[in-house]
């Protein structure tokens, strides 16, 4: 229902009366049951709270991502959560989602509570108690503000529409320094808790309250530029809300300094003079969050369960049921898999970021973990859960999980403590390559867990921030930008030309492409080439590993049994594709052996990459353009084509070669312009260095060819156990089938406990 000219108190009469003639209260919720308002599923659930024995709170709203419009709704048990000492964590709610013909219809409903039902207990209607006004249960929509804005507010700290502020009261020598001082365009703060708490004391001693209002991100590294301090009746989202225009700016500068930059003293409605002296009672955040209308009931003014606030002053994504709910599971998992590593982030004695990692996960990145993809794809959307993995590339070319956590915030300590905390659970090998956003916290975090480790800014960020730039620039720009950075063969010839495309559009005072030239190692193909990426292609990102089943709206209950649906899907078709590279053989297209020799060692997936360039050196011929005693150089180009071109150079005493393409050092596969010059050579088998065990079909198996890699006995300690853990795994699950293969097994058992002398 939208108000329009009527008063609040006579649009919900109106409604009201209308409405109790329509629906059925004395039925139970079910599935399928629809209203024709949000307010009246409310109103049916409360009725239905009332005849059981139980109360009612307004939980969580979704938004479309198209229009910003509230497409469900969630009313929970009061007893849901475990903020207050009054509540049990109760799971039961129904939730309500609008269709195609704007209906709202209940699309969840868990009946169940974990708490005694008072069946003769008090009025269980939920309210918000206003002063001076009557008691309003409403949850209709006002206008609201425009999109654009509607976004930034939702990309602010809070994970979800609900923002919750962690209160603190003002200490009295805090307010008795600021609350004789007004105001005043240039007034610098040391951060934004100064600034907000200086204005609280003078709208305290004003007469005005005060609310967080928008906040404003860089676009460059996602860091906050400004926030926003507001009236409280800034806005028309609440009956008590007039509109105000009254509010402080703060804008951050260049040396960490906060600035106003921007204020408006007047208000349109009284001052309350008799505030003054109250000052001292007042709250101010040691977490600036967006203040978002909740609309709360049962009297409760803050939703603290949906935003935990540490008292240390660290944000929190994570919603404080998510580690009763977590910390469990993980116990659980723990008894069952011995290799399940997790931990949890301390700060002030609050529970703070989660990682956690099985020990299929820990066997993999030890053979898999030289190229690490550091999803973040939550922070596209506005979200409920701040869902991070990480990700490597197996034998398969398969995205393979290589651990797990909830972010608590986006900060630099945040992201190291994630990053640090994965290399312990990993036995300490860093990767070779880090794929993750192009985010300052996330760049200083990866410097300092992995400080020899090539960091590569994630593509889909690149391709946004390129659509929103080059959007002003002209389809004339676009082609040469592209040319630019997609074509440059030399690092000598990029040069060149990004300097003519700056003088050419007069650009030179360009801050995007300042920033980006100055981050061009991390992302243009042409300085990537030289660094293993496992062949994850530079203009496409990794698909994410758990696809549709899990992202940023997965509610609290859904989580662990999508979770564990989404990874036993992947690794099923790990499995699959196991069994198929054990059990077939792809045709041979030539009759030359080192086909047939890397036929013999590389998984499909990999072999067709082998193939396909091996086709494709037919169409190049070769050159010989330098010899020197053992040590020549090819030039090698495409027929008929003399711009496509590369040297290859090759060491006859040792067999070492490379190709100016640099394919094998960025996939690990050997390019056509090398194959080429292999029949030039007529050799007949690619020499051991060049056929990488990670790709091979045994690489999962116990053999360690590069023992001389790992940095500690301690490494390769951790790399034995967890190889015996999962052959042993696949040994105890066949062997259970049947108790004729649990006799043999049990067999075969005993007589390798001979063998490693057990029992002396």
């Amino acid at each position: 229902m939208i108000v329009k000219e009527h008063s609040v108190g006579t649009e919900l009469a109106m409604s009201n009366a209308s409405v109790e003639d329509e629906i059925d209260f004395s039925c139970e919720p079910y599935i399928g049951l629809e209203f024709d308002a949000a307010d009246d599923a409310l109103k049916f659930y409360t009725s239905y709270a009332n005849r059981t024995g139980f109360k009612v709170r307004i939980g969580q709203l979704y938004r479309s991502r198209t229009d910003g419009s509230v497409s469900s709704r969630r009313f929970v048990c009061s007893k849901e959560g475990h903020q207050l000492s009054s509540r049990t964590g109760c799971p039961a709610f129904i939730r309500v989602q609008i269709n195609g013909s704007g209906k709202w219809v209940i699309d969840h409903f868990h009946k169940d509570h974990n708490h005694e039902l008072d069946i003769g207990g008090e009025n269980c209607t939920p309210t918000v108690q206003q002063k001076g006004g009557t008691a309003i249960y409403s949850i209709t929509e006002f206008p609201r503000r425009p999109r654009k804005k509607l976004l930034e507010e939702a990309n602010d700290e809070s994970s979800c529409p609900f923002g919750i502020i962690d209160f603190k009261r003002l200490r009295k020598e805090d307010l008795e320094g600021q609350s004789r001082t007004e105001p005043y365009v240039g007034q610098e703060f040391i951060s934004p808790n100064e600034a907000y708490q200086f204005y609280n004391a003078y709208a305290a001693h004003m007469g005005f309250g005060v609310r967080i209002g928008q906040l404003f991100r860089s676009k460059n590294d996602g860091l906050i530029t400004s926030r926003r301090f507001v009236c409280s009746k800034e806005g028309f989202q609440h009956p008590s809300r007039v509109g105000c225009g009254a509010y402080l700016r703060i804008k951050r500068q260049l040396f960490g300094k906060w600035i106003v930059d921007r204020l408006r003293k007047d208000h349109n409605h009284d001052l309350d003079s008799e505030k003054e002296g109250r000052a001292k009672s007042l709250p101010a955040s040691n977490i600036l969050t967006e203040d978002v209308d909740t609309g709360l009931v049962n009297g409760d003014l803050f939703r603290i369960d949906n935003y935990p606030g540490p008292r240390g002053g660290r944000q929190n994504h994570i919603r404080s049921e998510w580690y009763n709910m977590l910390l469990e599971y993980f116990q659980s998992r723990q008894a069952e898999d011995t290799g399940f590593f997790y931990a949890v982030e301390v700060d002030n004695g609050n529970c703070m970021s989660l990682f956690w990692a099985d020990g299929r996960s820990r066997y993999s990145c030890s053979q898999f973990g030289d190229v690490l993809v550091f999803d973040t794809s939550y922070r596209k959307t506005v979200y409920l859960v701040p869902f991070v993995t990480f990700v490597g590339v197996n034998h398969h070319k398969q995205p393979v999980l290589l651990g797990c956590a909830l972010l608590a915030e986006e900060s630099e300590e945040s992201f190291t403590w994630l990053f640090q905390t994965w290399l312990r659970a990993m036995s300490g090998r860093q990767p070779l390559t880090v794929i993750a956003d192009q985010d300052v916290s996330i760049q200083r975090a990866i410097a300092k867990a992995f400080p020899i480790t090539h960091y590569r800014f994630s593509l889909w960020q690149i391709k946004a921030k390129e659509q929103e730039n080059m959007r002003m620039m002209g389809d004339e720009f676009t082609k040469d930008y592209e040319k630019c950075v997609y074509q440059s063969q030399t690092i000598d010839e990029f040069d060149t030309t990004w300097n003519v495309l700056l003088n050419k559009y007069e650009l030179r005072d360009n801050a995007w492409l300042k920033e980006m030239y100055e981050k061009r190692a991390s992302w243009v193909p042409l300085y990537l080439k030289g660094t293993f990426c496992a062949g994850i292609p530079m203009n496409e990102s990794l698909d994410s590993f758990f696809g549709a089943l899990l992202n940023a709206q997965t509610p609290l209950m859904e989580f662990i049994p999508r979770y564990e649906r989404g990874l036993e899907r992947r690794r099923e078709e790990e499995r699959k594709e196991d069994f198929n590279t054990s059990n077939f053989q792809p045709m041979l297209q030539t009759k030359e052996p080192v086909e047939e020799q890397c036929r013999r060692l590389y998984t499909l997936a990999v072999f067709k990459v082998f193939q396909k360039e091996l086709l494709q050196c037919y169409s190049y011929l070769g050159f010989k353009i330098f010899e020197e005693g053992g040590l020549s150089r090819y030039l090698v180009r495409r027929c008929g084509n003399d711009t496509e071109k590369h040297v290859v150079t090759c060491n006859a005493s040792n067999l070492n070669i490379n190709c100016s393409c640099q394919m094998f050092e960025y996939e690990g596969v050997l390019c056509r312009h090398v194959l080429r010059v292999f029949q030039i050579l007529q050799l007949r088998e690619v020499p051991p260095r060049y056929i990488l065990h990670r790709w091979t079909k045994n690489a999962e198996d116990a053999v360690f060819p590069d023992i001389d890699s790992w940095s500690s006995s301690q490494e390769l300690k951790n790399l034995m156990l967890w190889s015996l853990r999962e052959t042993a795994s696949k040994y105890i699950d066949a062997g259970a089938t049947s108790i004729e293969k649990y006799k043999l097994a049990y067999e075969i058992l005993r007589e390798g406990g001979r063998k490693l002398c057990w029992h002396r």
